[in-house]
């Protein structure tokens, strides 16, 4: 007798293509581990991440075989537990980033291990959740965990209208620091609302030659804003950035083989050595599911301390269209799809 497997939709990945189009159609139910949540996918966010990963830009460092579903933050109801989760019941109502090499949020059902999931902030709707997990661990991994900010301290966060900018001005102002950010002309005053002390358009200011005496730069941009963002840090000063290049640091901490981790090294040895020279320390950050992190940003969220800044919202058929309307780079905040 054959047994019937059951499915669900979702958008899958094909084959690796420079801006090619996601498949939907229907896929296996995800097989649930002993330690994971079944979780039905209320509402997925669409990151800048989904569309590189989709280029095959990251193959070398996230090998995914196609077909594959693609998605990385989600928010939804838990409708089975594994035998041995024990930090949520059925019926919970949760968010996360799940972990690399088990994402999928562009569909309808995903299991994640419970250690990346939290409880959905309760003053927030399924898609301003799905819109946090991302961008807001990556804000807290960078200025918590890596340049450990402090009260007072002078931090510039590039991009501050976008996904992790919103988010990381939010957090430093929270932290007691003093933030500068850069922004077109339009998002002048949309990021000073979220608290931004400093800001620069960049279509009217070299932010290189206005900022001085900085501790840390959050760098979410290419190679020339990462260089000149030297010339803004004191030394002593940390150049953290979750645009690249990656360096031998991150190869050894996933585990990279010995190869990998010089191609790493040789990668990011120009901005390494031009650091170097400003006693300045450089490292790439590439952010990681952690639940207990994003437990401690929900307790952000609830006090009022951290909100979500979401752009659009799309119907899941229009996953598409979502994953096109962030890659123009307009997006204020976040871009959500509601799957349910």
């Amino acid at each position: 007798m054959e047994t019937k497997v059951s499915l669900m939709k979702s958008f899958l990945i094909d084959r690796y293509k420079k801006g090619g189009a996601l498949r939907l159609g229907d896929s296996p139910m995800p097989a649930l581990r002993d330690n994971d949540v079944m979780v039905e996918i209320h509402a997925a966010s669409v990151n800048p991440l989904d569309g590189k990963i989709r280029d095959g830009e990251f193959k070398l460092i996230l090998p995914y075989r196609p077909p594959f579903i693609l998605g990385h933050d989600v928010a939804g109801t838990v409708v089975r537990t594994g035998p041995k989760a024990r930090r949520f019941k059925v019926g919970d109502e949760v968010y996360a980033r799940p972990r690399d090499h088990r994402i999928g949020t562009f569909a309808e059902f995903i299991a994640i291990d419970e250690a990346d999931v939290a409880l959905k902030p309760n003053n927030l709707s399924m898609t301003q959740a799905a819109s946090m997990p991302l961008v807001a661990l990556t804000a807290w991994q960078v200025l918590v965990e890596r340049a450990n900010l402090q009260k007072g301290q002078k931090v510039l966060i590039h991009a501050g209208s976008g996904g992790v900018g919103t988010i990381a001005i939010q957090l430093a102002k929270h932290l007691g620091a003093h933030v500068a950010t850069t922004t077109s002309t339009g998002n002048v005053a949309f990021v000073k609302s979220l608290g931004a002390d400093v800001v620069i358009d960049y279509k009217k200011e070299d932010f290189e030659k206005v900022l001085h005496g900085y501790d840390v730069v959050l760098n979410a941009l290419g190679k020339d804003t990462l260089e000149k963002s030297l010339a803004v840090l004191k030394p002593g000063g940390k150049l953290i950035s979750i645009s690249g290049p990656p360096d031998r640091e991150f190869a050894k901490q996933n585990g990279f083989g010995w190869l990998l981790q010089q191609v790493m090294g040789l990668l990011s040895f120009g901005i390494r050595r031009k650091s170097k020279r400003r006693e300045i320390s450089y490292s790439f950050l590439f952010m990681t599911a952690n639940g207990g992190q994003l437990a401690r940003i929900t307790s952000l969220i609830e006090a009022g301390d951290i909100r979500p800044v979401v752009d659009r919202v799309f119907p899941f058929e229009e996953t598409n269209e979502a994953l096109a309307y962030v890659e123009t780079g307009r997006a204020k905040g976040k871009v959500v799809v509601a799957v349910k």
